[in-house]
């Protein structure tokens, strides 16, 4: 008999057109997911998929069974979403996913008021380096919400939290720690602490180099946020970072860039969140540790 998730890791298998992918997103190895779709291939007498150089294309099989496969995922979830409102919020666990950055600044202090009033309801966070990871994880039902920069186009429901603020940081003794502002171009010439290619953060700081008319050239790529500011306090660079994930014995020199480099972060869910999710959302957007909403105007 089949089991819900090998429904969805053919589901997720089709809606990306790639075990790699499907995979990946499931958070599986790929030969993992290869047994599961045999076991549910033996279970519906034939194949369902036929793999292709670069892609997989649904078998006669297999186009039966999808729109069945994507039923039973819709009922599970809404039984699941039932069986959280009859318990009146207090027992379950809420997936949320987000980006590795997110987790450092953002979510500690919305995460400590969540398990003070519902500590019976769990968290799972599913941490991913990019939004475009974040879209992905999110279109393939791997969690509730999703916490991070608005998504474009986004096709569900969106809440914006506030604007995070982003600072250089550099070291104690750096030459450029001899006040509080600075503007980039005056770095320019500097090799700067970045981040490693498909980090969220590195969209965020080339794109600001890059309105301050130059390319940053490189001293060390990193694809740990908080390693950056200690990278930086090292002496190896500045960096630019989310001002809440410093620690309060951060030992560099903290620069506010001019003009200020900021993102919007927003919750969003596929739907109208159910209310666990909802609940969430709203102590995440009081919560007085969300330094991002200090830029809201």
């Amino acid at each position: 008999m089949a089991t819900l998730r090998q429904l969805e890791y053919l589901v997720t298998v089709v809606d990306h057109g790639s075990f790699t992918k499907a995979a990946e997103l499931l958070h599986v190895t790929q030969p993992a997911l290869s047994h599961q779709i045999r076991t549910l291939e033996r279970s519906a007498g034939g194949p369902l998929l036929e793999r292709l150089p670069r892609s997989v294309r649904l078998t006669p099989t297999g186009r039966a069974m999808l729109p069945h496969a994507r039923a039973a995922l819709a009922d599970a979830e809404r039984a699941r979403c039932a069986a959280r409102q009859a318990a009146g919020l207090e027992v379950g666990e809420l997936q949320i996913a987000t980006l590795y950055s997110i987790t450092l600044g953002v979510l500690p202090a919305a995460l400590r008021e969540w398990r003070r009033t519902r500590p019976n309801v769990g968290i799972r966070l599913f941490e991913h380096r990019h939004t475009d990871e974040l879209v992905d994880a999110m279109n393939a039902g791997e969690a509730d919400l999703a916490v991070g920069p608005e998504p474009p186009n986004w096709p569900g429901i969106t809440r914006a939290l506030g604007t995070e603020e982003l600072v250089v940081v550099v070291a104690a003794d750096d030459p450029a720690a001899t006040g509080d502002t600075v503007k980039l171009q005056d770095l320019a010439d500097r090799s700067w602490v970045h981040y490693a290619p498909g980090h969220g953060l590195a969209d965020v700081l080339d794109n600001a180099c890059a309105q301050a008319g130059f390319e940053p050239r490189i001293a060390v790529r990193t694809e740990q946020t908080a390693a950056a500011p200690a990278l930086a306090a090292a002496g190896l660079g500045p960096a630019l970072v989310p001002d809440n994930i410093l620690p309060k014995d951060f030992d560099g020199h903290i620069l506010h860039p001019e003009p200020a480099v900021r993102r919007m972060l927003t919750a969003y869910t596929r739907g109208e969140p159910d209310p666990l999710a909802a609940a969430f959302i709203d102590v995440l957007f009081r919560s007085a540790g969300i330094r991002a909403r200090e830029g809201d105007a």
